[in-house]
């Protein structure tokens, strides 16, 4: 199966908001960490999202390159190839693009994939995030609207945030502090400017105490009533409920309780990033000091060529991966979900 169309997508979410689950949005930095991506959603029988962060991107691109669009695309393109061989629907989105960066990331990606609907295609991406924690609300919203032109014209949707998310993500950071709570007139004033569908669809990360970063379970205060105390509000003046197609960011150290309950109240994205960094990268580690003889050349030897080959560690890196995926499809109830 090929890479979500737009209408796929849109189905997606709709589906898992209806039926009570949520996909695990994976953030990759490679074909390797793409690939253990997408084995994970399939074998845990689930469509799933793969994002790319601008940090992401400029790693993907090539350290001599360091460019952040020509990595995006090449993931993209990269998943659009290997999809194909598997029988789930996958998205591809970009992740946190703050301010300073849209110019060089996210408006260039929106061009590329305005040509390609252009030329009666789909768009190279499902989904873009425009992370505008870091301005003014009235100006994060400003920004928002002119995106979300953008992206309905392109068939994808947008993602935003509003309220802050602490800790540090790719060079964004915020305070732990009571300003990571989204308020009702947050809300309120998000659905004023950009609407409830009829301008184009977009997701939206409303904060509850959400931290980026590691951190061991109670280490964070969330707060899932909040969406409740939001969705609630906004959907008893416009009369829909829960309006609001939520995105759960800061997700390391999570109790299941604090997941299913943000689930319930309408979030059908969560970001899952460091878990995976560390799932592929701890079997690595493992091999590397079971195999220290072989991988290096010390004592004057030549090592062991099957041992420091990339492709036998990295099997057991995807490998490992993949299995955090699942979990995280366990977690968020998506699996055996595909349609």
């Amino acid at each position: 199966m090929p890479i979500a169309t737009p209408d796929v997508y849109a189905e997606m979410i709709d589906r898992a908001k209806s039926k009570g689950f949520a996909y695990p949005a994976i953030n990759v930095t490679s074909s390797q960490t793409l690939n253990a991506a997408i084995k994970g959603f399939a074998d845990a029988g689930s469509d799933g999202i793969i994002q790319v962060s601008t940090g992401g991107a400029e790693y993907a691109s090539g350290q001599n390159v360091k460019e952040m669009v020509t990595g995006a695309v090449a993931l993209a393109e990269f998943a659009h190839v290997v999809a194909k061989k598997y029988s789930i629907n996958i998205a591809v989105h970009t992740d946190h693009c703050p301010k300073d960066k849209l110019d060089t990331y996210v408006r260039p990606l929106l061009e590329i994939s305005a040509e390609r609907v252009r030329a009666g295609q789909d768009p190279l991406f499902q989904s873009h995030m425009w992370d505008g924690s870091a301005v003014p609300m009235a100006e994060n919203l400003d920004i928002a609207e002119e995106l979300l032109a953008k992206t309905s014209f392109n068939k994808q949707i947008l993602e935003i945030e509003v309220g802050i998310v602490g800790g540090e993500e790719d060079g964004v950071a915020h305070e732990i502090n009571d300003e990571l709570y989204s308020t009702v007139e947050d809300g309120m004033a998000t659905v004023a400017k950009l609407g409830l569908g009829e301008n184009g669809r977009y997701l939206t990360a409303l904060t509850f105490g959400n931290v980026h970063g590691v951190y061991k379970p109670g280490g964070v205060k969330l707060r899932p009533e909040v969406l409740k105390e939001i969705q609630d509000a906004v959907g008893a003046k416009y009369g829909k409920d829960r309006p609001f197609d939520l995105v759960f960011h800061g997700g390391s150290g999570s109790s299941p309780q604090e997941i299913a309950d943000a689930v319930k109240y309408g979030v059908v994205k969560m970001n899952v990033d460091t878990d995976t960094q560390y799932a592929f990268t701890r079997p690595v580690a493992d091999w590397m000091f079971k195999n220290y003889d072989g991988v290096l050349k010390i004592d004057g030897e030549v090592g062991n060529k099957k041992t420091y080959d990339p492709r036998a560690w990295g099997k057991t890196a995807e490998a490992a991966m993949a299995a955090r995926v699942v979990e995280a499809c366990e977690n968020l109830g998506s699996v055996g979900t595909h349609a």
